[in-house]
């Protein structure tokens, strides 16, 4: 058994990796500042530590305390819109902090380096479905510190042949636990099968579809989906892989296929049997028509085989969590 820091292990993705990583008998520290994360949603065994990431200090000394064999490094702010709006904001969370954090790292002789990253690096690429060799051209701040983050592990682990990493490359997650244990409890979500549920469940007066003259079978915007669950196993993997002395790289983190916003959309009108309001607005600035990964490189390397890959079963268990939710985010 490994001691596992989790950076952001009380939000979405970073919590459902913390139960799976105490599942397979890891002892997992959460550090959360809880801005976006929920303190119930760090399962015991694992401890939570609530603070910021850019309290160096009280990382120092947490990290001179416990003896850490690897970070999972979850923390940062990833609504694109806001990025644009507050550009500042991304580049002091997302680079600066998690620079702080991997020299910390470095500092304190822990090898491995899990890194959650995102196809927003892609930006908008020419071809479909893209590879980990695929072109990085991001068009938003946040794919941008996001990149950046990534090149500071590359430079480092270069640097200090101790270190090692896995980046992975999300694509869209969604869904919730299996169990109904936990879920997107995210304040002001922004993605797709989250805001659906909600309107299904009247939290919303209608769900805005924004685009629809796309060159795309129905006119709008295909995504990769990937089911939650899926993703924490494969962080499970990333670190039995660098504990097994396997090479650092980078991995795509999707199914390989796509749906449409309206296939989204009929999706979870079946989950929850409402037939809710549904608005065609313009198009959004920077949106992709399609973003599918191609995830062999994940496949061969660590023996990924998702579990989940059905878009029925992602809608259930999306709605079935925001059900269960008492009151509305706002």
């Amino acid at each position: 058994m490994s001691k596992i820091l989790v950076t952001g292990g009380a939000g979405y993705i970073g919590s459902h990796t913390t139960l799976a990583l105490s599942e397979a008998g890891h002892e997992v520290v959460v550090y959360d500042n809880l801005s976006t994360g929920r303190a119930e949603a760090v399962i015991p065994p694992a401890r939570l530590v609530v603070g910021d990431l850019a309290e160096t200090d009280r990382l120092n000394g947490l990290m001179r305390r416990e003896n850490f064999s690897a970070i999972l490094h979850f923390a940062g702010s990833i609504v694109v819109p806001e990025s644009v709006e507050n550009p500042l904001k991304y580049y002091r969370n997302n680079t600066n902090n998690t620079t702080e954090l991997i020299g910390l790292a470095v500092r304190h002789g822990i090898p491995r380096f899990i890194f959650s990253s995102t196809a927003a690096v892609y930006g908008m690429p020419e071809v479909i479905p893209v590879t980990e060799d695929t072109p990085t051209q991001p068009i938003n701040p946040y794919g941008r510190t996001k990149l950046m983050s990534e090149w500071v592990i590359e430079d480092t682990a270069a640097a200090h042949p101790q270190f090692s990493y896995v980046i992975l490359r999300y694509f869209n997650v969604a869904g919730a636990d299996p169990e109904g244990r936990i879920g997107q409890s995210t304040p002001n979500a922004t993605h797709l099968i989250k805001v659906a549920a909600q309107a299904a469940l009247g939290r919303r007066e209608a769900l805005h579809i924004f685009g629809t003259d796309y060159d795309t079978p129905d006119g709008t915007c295909i995504r990769d989906y990937i089911h939650v669950t899926d993703l924490a196993a494969a962080h499970v993997l990333s670190l039995g892989h660098l504990e097994a002395g396997g090479p650092s790289g980078i991995f795509n983190c999707g199914y390989g296929h796509g749906y449409s916003v309206r296939e989204i959309v009929e999706a979870v009108k079946r989950a929850s049997g409402v037939d809710f309001s549904v608005v065609e607005s313009p198009r959004r600035a920077g949106d992709p028509p399609a973003l599918v990964s191609n995830p062999a490189r994940i496949r061969s390397t660590m023996g990924w085989q998702p579990s989940h890959d059905d878009i029925d079963g992602i809608a259930l268990s999306a709605y079935a969590w925001e059900k269960r939710l008492e009151l509305p985010e706002t």
